[in-house]
C-alpha cells in the first residue's frame, strides 16, 4: 500500500477512501457490489474500455456560476426595442457576429461571439436562490431548497466524478474541482468521494507527498528487479520492465496534478490577458483541463441586484468581459475549444421591469445561459425570448435539457443510473434532451 497527500476521509463512492487529495495503493475502484480493482487493474479495464468503443471522452466542462442571477437583458438579450423600462440599462454593443447583440459592457465578449452561443429561452420554475440554484445545478426541480432543506440529487459535477474516477488515471488531477463551494455543487447520496475538490481549502495545501520521491523510486525500483524473474528488463529506462499499467500507476503519483495548479508557470503576457480574480480562476481552469480534469466550478458572485443595477454591473461586468473573453480566445488558440465547454449560468434571471430601486428582482422564467467550445455549434443565439425579456417565445429550454447537453459533451451515457440509499437503481436524466441547435 502506498498513501500519499491527506489523511483518511470518507468512503468514495466507487469504493476507494477519498482524501483530500488522493490516495494510491490498493485502489478500490468499481461498481456496487462488484469485486475491488488494484490501480493498475482499475487502468486495464479502462483500456479494454477503450478498445471495445467505451472510452469516457477525454472532454471537460468549466461551469461559470454568476451566483445571485444575472440579469439576461443586461447580458445576453439587451432588449434595446422594448420600452425603456424594460430594455438594457447599460446599452448595447454589436458583436462579431450581425444581428447579435450583447450587453454595452461585454465589449470583449461580444468580439469574440463567433466562439459563443448564447441561448435566450432558457427557463424553469424556482425563483428562490436555493431552490433555483438546486434546479440549475443538478437538473432537478426541489422546492424545499428554499426552506433550508439539504440538497437531495447530484451535481453535474459529481456525476462526472462518478462516471469517470474521482482522479484522471494519469494526471492525478481530481476529475471535479471547484473555487468556492455553493448550494447544489455537491454529491448529494453519491457520497462524499464524489465531492468537488476544493481548491482554496485544506485538500490543495496538502498537495505536498507525504512519501519522499526517493521512497517512490525505491518502490518502483522493487518493482522493476521483481519484474525480472518473469521477464526481460530493458536497463536503458527505469520504467522498461513494468506493465504499462504500472508505469500509470506511478505517473499518477508523480505525474501533472501539482504542476497544473501554479499558474506562475504561464507566460505573464498570457496572465495579464486573463485579468486578476476570476481572469486567474479561468486561467488555472484552462491548465486543470489541459491536464484532464473534467469538470470546474467557478463562482463568481455578486449578481443579485435588487437595486442600483448599472452601478452594480459596473462593478461585476469589465471582470466578467475581460476573464471570459481571455479563455474563449486561448481555448480556440490552443484547439482546446473542440473538448473544452464553457458554460455561463446562474440560478435564475432577472425581473423584466426596472423596480423602484432602479434594480430587477428574481426572475426564473427566464434565465441567462451561454457557451463556448466543447466542440459544439457556436456563432449563434439559440432559441427566442418575448419582447420584454419576459419568457420563451420559442421552445423553452430547461435545467434537464442542459443536463442532456452537459452528458453528450462529456460522453457520460444519457442512460446512466446509480444506486440511491435505498438500493434502487436512479437515472440521472429522466426527460431531457441535448439542445439541438448546438449539437
Amino acid at each position: 500500500m502506498l498513501t500519499f497527500w491527506g489523511r483518511p476521509s470518507a468512503q468514495t463512492c466507487d469504493g476507494a477512501t477519498r482524501r483530500d487529495f488522493l490516495k494510491v495503493g490498493s485502489l478500490g475502484l468499481a461498481g456496487y457490489g462488484a469485486a475491488e480493482l488494484g490501480l493498475p487493474d482499475l487502468l486495464q479495464a479502462k483500456a479494454r474500455a477503450a478498445s471495445a468503443g467505451r472510452a469516457t471522452k477525454n472532454t471537460s466542462v468549466i461551469w461559470l456560476w454568476l451566483g445571485g442571477g444575472a440579469t439576461q437583458i443586461e447580458t445576453f438579450d439587451p432588449k434595446m426595442d422594448a420600452p425603456a423600462e424594460f430594455r438594457s440599462t447599460v446599452g448595447a454593443v454589436e458583436s462579431s457576429v450581425p444581428g447579435i447583440q450583447l450587453g454595452g459592457l461585454l465589449p470583449r465578449m461580444a468580439s469574440v461571439a463567433q466562439h459563443m452561443a448564447f441561448v435566450r429561452s432558457f427557463a424553469h420554475g424556482d425563483s428562490g436562490h436555493a431552490g433555483g440554484t438546486h434546479y440549475v445545478m443538478t437538473g432537478y426541480d426541489y422546492p424545499p431548497a428554499d426552506q433550508g432543506a439539504a440538497q437531495v440529487k447530484p451535481s453535474f459535477g459529481s456525476i462526472a466524478s462518478r462516471v469517470r474516477g474521482a482522479n484522471h488515471p494519469v494526471s492525478g488531477i481530481p476529475t471535479y474541482v471547484r473555487f468556492r463551494g455553493t448550494y447544489g455543487d455537491g454529491p448529494a447520496w453519491l457520497g462524499d468521494g464524489c465531492a468537488p475538490f476544493d481548491s482554496g481549502g485544506n485538500a490543495k495545501a496538502n498537495m505536498n507527498a507525504s512519501v519522499k520521491l526517493e521512497r517512490l523510486a525505491d518502490r518502483r525500483g522493487l518493482l522493476h528487479e521483481l519484474d525480472r524473474l518473469d521477464r526481460h528488463v530493458d536497463r536503458s529506462g527505469l520504467m522498461d520492465g513494468l506493465d504499462d499499467f504500472e508505469g500509470q500507476a506511478f505517473n499518477l503519483i508523480l505525474g501533472q496534478a501539482k504542476q497544473a495548479f501554479d499558474i506562475s508557470q504561464e507566460d505573464p503576457r498570457v496572465r495579464e490577458r486573463y485579468g486578476p480574480g476570476l481572469g486567474e480562476q479561468l486561467l488555472l481552469s484552462r491548465r486543470l483541463c489541459e491536464a484532464g480534469c473534467g469538470f470546474i466550478k467557478l463562482h463568481y458572485t455578486g449578481w443579485d441586484m435588487h437595486g442600483g443595477i448599472v452601478a452594480a454591473l459596473n462593478s461585476r461586468c469589465p471582470q466578467l468581459d475581460q476573464a471570459v473573453s481571455a479563455l474563449v480566445e486561448d481555448l480556440v488558440a490552443r484547439g482546446l475549444d473542440s473538448r473544452v465547454l464553457l458554460v455561463i449560468t446562474g440560478e435564475f434571471g432577472r425581473t423584466p421591469r426596472i423596480n423602484g430601486g432602479a434594480g430587477r428582482d428574481h426572475w426564473a422564467p427566464l434565465s441567462t445561459l451561454a457557451f463556448a467550445g466543447g466542440g459544439l455549434r457556436m456563432g449563434q443565439i439559440v432559441g427566442e425570448s418575448s419582447a420584454k425579456a419576459e419568457v420563451p417565445k420559442s421552445r423553452p429550454i430547461g435545467p434537464q435539457d442542459l443536463m442532456a447537453t452537459l452528458f453528450h459533451v462529456l460522453g457520460i451515457d444519457p442512460d446512466v443510473s446509480f444506486r440511491d440509499p435505498s438500493g434502487r437503481p436512479t437515472p440521472m436524466l429522466t426527460s431531457g434532451r441535448p439542445i439541438e441547435e448546438l449539437v
